[in-house]
């Protein structure tokens, strides 16, 4: 097996850069949990405001289609 060659990065003792990969890896756990949360959030409120504009792209409809129902008395 062979060894994976990592790099601490500059000034950030939490990132090691895998150098066969790229890839920068946070050996911070808490940062991460906390990272993920703060996504988790920022999901939910996208989700909220797409779910937002289609209700009210709904009330839209529905208010142009009282309006013709009305408009036709």
């Amino acid at each position: 097996m062979a060894k994976k060659k990592e790099a601490q990065i500059e000034n950030n003792p939490n990132l090691i850069k895998n150098l066969d990969t790229g890839a920068v890896i946070n050996t911070n756990s808490s940062e991460l949990y906390s990272r993920r949360a703060q996504i988790g959030i920022l999901q939910a409120k996208e989700e909220e405001l797409i779910n937002m504009k289609n209700d009210i792209e709904e009330l839209k409809q529905l208010v142009k289609k009282l309006g013709k129902n009305n408009g036709s008395k």
